[in-house]
């Protein structure tokens, strides 16, 4: 009992102490526990409160630290007052693994608001390229913030740019590649549109690549404005090879389509990374959908050469009203492939139900071809078939625009 004796010597003077049994010891002497789970020996009920159960005498220290983890450290420089930081703290985690302290992304974070950052800049920034948190202010992230605000950006377009660049905004080059591609593009917001589809456009080289492709376009005819639209839809125009060009704008000569031409830029778009093969079975798809003979067929696509990229359940239900429900005949169709540009709900049926309303009902002198009642505003279209009949067909407009709404009426009312 050398515990006893132990503890008895510690003990203040006139109070009695009692021997405190090990813990095996204790577990052999307890009684089983009874149904209700609260039997308990006759002794025990005497003990002082504080002795009932065993006193810990070892002092209470704190839980060792945790290890920061990626997605921790991320997570507080991914939150947003709108948008929850969990996916971004995720993704960026991954690009994070190596960071153990908070240095430099706080001190990243602390350049940023002091340049007028807006959080949900700061958020783009972070979201778009994590590892910009791991760089070093005064070498690398302050330069190209002044570089790039010098060049025109507001705050917002540089988030944009940084974001959007994924890791390749090396200073060394992306004001002289943006010094190029602004005035191709036509403005700051173009250019970071072409650079959000197609980021490459940072890290491919200007005078080997870039440069190359551009003069191949004008060389086929086209003008500037035409070649900064076309490489707005198909920005790898920029970073393809040339011989790639030049196949591209092979195609699409063989359309029909002559260099120089209005359609020659639309022509290149329709062809551009679409495959011989593709080209091929939508040629075939249209001969069959709409009853077109080869010729008619060129003739087609010559005039509107988007008409290789639309899909075939956009095709197959024009066809179907236009030739089924309004009664055109194919060659009138094929000399106005733009009839398959517009919007089945928002146009072609609306109007064709005025129009055919008007006739039926005496309402217009002379006969209206349909397509030239398409290709006019809508606020030509209703100033001239919808207001003037206001009086003797009042519930036309409103017909009209549930027609539009997609309410395809059985019939439109007089009164």
């Amino acid at each position: 009992m050398r515990g006893a004796h132990t503890l008895r010597s510690h003990q203040p003077t006139g109070r009695r102490s009692f021997p405190h049994p090990s813990p095996r010891a204790a577990a052999a002497a307890a009684p089983p526990c009874s149904a209700s789970g609260a039997a308990s020996s006759p002794a025990s009920a005497h003990l002082p409160p504080p002795l009932r159960a065993p006193i810990s005498t070892a002092p209470s220290l704190p839980p060792p630290p945790r290890p920061s983890s990626p997605q921790t450290l991320a997570s507080p420089w991914t939150t947003t007052s709108s948008r929850p930081a969990a996916s971004q703290a995720l993704k960026a985690s991954a690009k994070l693994s190596h960071l153990k302290s908070p240095t430099k992304p706080d001190a990243v974070l602390s350049f940023l608001a002091a340049q007028g950052f807006s959080s949900s800049d700061v958020a783009a920034v972070v979201a778009g390229d994590p590892k910009v948190l791991c760089s070093r202010v005064d070498g690398y992230l302050g330069p190209v913030v002044a570089q790039l605000t010098g060049l025109g950006l507001s705050r917002s377009q540089t988030a944009r740019l940084i974001s959007c660049c994924h890791g390749n905004l090396h200073l060394t080059s992306i004001v002289s590649k943006l010094q190029y591609y602004m005035p191709l593009f036509g403005s700051i917001d173009n250019t970071l549109r072409a650079l959000k589809g197609h980021f490459y456009l940072i890290s491919s080289n200007l005078e080997r690549v870039v440069k190359p492709n551009v003069a191949t376009l004008r060389d086929s005819g086209l003008g500037d404005c035409d070649i900064a639209k076309l490489c707005l839809a198909h920005t790898r125009l920029l970073t393809t090879s040339v011989e790639s060009i030049r196949a591209i704008v092979a195609c699409a000569e063989s359309l029909g389509v002559p260099r120089g031409s209005r359609m020659f830029r639309h022509a290149v778009c329709a062809v551009a990374f679409l495959g011989v093969d593709k080209i091929a079975a939508k040629v075939v798809y249209l001969k069959k959908t709409f009853r077109w003979s080869d010729a008619q067929v060129g003739i087609a696509v010559s005039k509107f050469p988007p008409l290789l990229r639309r899909s075939k359940d956009s095709l197959q239900r024009r066809s179907e009203f236009l030739i089924s429900e309004v009664g055109l005949e194919r060659t009138y169709i094929a000399h106005r492939p733009m009839l398959l540009s517009y919007s089945l709900e928002g146009r072609l049926r609306p109007r064709y139900y005025v129009v055919k309303f008007l006739k039926e009902n005496g309402f217009l002198n002379h006969d209206r071809d349909y397509y030239n009642t398409l290709n006019i505003s809508e606020k030509t279209f209703m100033e001239k078939f919808v207001c003037p009949h206001k009086e003797a067909a009042p519930h036309l407009a409103e017909d009209y625009a549930g027609a539009c709404r997609g309410e395809v009426p059985t019939r439109f009312r007089i009164a």
